[in-house]
């Protein structure tokens, strides 16, 4: 469950490091995985195409709060994280680090699940 203010690891190779959570597009007021949400960069690498204090567009991927599946199982990650999208909701990176949940296969990120080192 992310809400405005919250903390984010950026887990892909653009250059950010720590994400800050500024708005949950969609009319909610938290967001889980697989939601888009606009974030500020708090933290970035240096000589890197992401500056900090830029304004982006990111898909939440992975959460602390259980997720609940169909079939019964829970999947529950050890911290928040999300990945940096362009204005075509296209991953801005060449990789993202780390397992992504099956969920987002449903949203139509086909993109994301094809650059990622895995699946659960």
């Amino acid at each position: 469950m992310i809400q405005l203010n919250t903390i984010l690891n950026a887990v892909d190779n653009s250059g950010a490091k720590n994400l800050k959570c500024i708005k949950i597009l969609g009319g909610s007021f938290c967001g889980h995985v697989g939601d888009i949400v606009i974030v500020a960069v708090q933290k970035a690498l240096s000589q890197r195409k992401i500056k900090s204090g830029e304004i982006h567009r990111s898909l939440i991927v992975r959460t602390k709060k259980e997720l609940q599946r169909k079939d019964g199982s829970t999947l529950k990650f050890f911290m928040n994280s999300a990945i940096i999208l362009n204005n075509k909701n296209i991953p801005q990176s060449t990789r993202i680090l780390g397992p992504i949940p099956r969920e987002l296969r449903q949203q139509k990120f086909m993109k994301v699940l094809s650059i990622a080192q895995g699946t659960l």
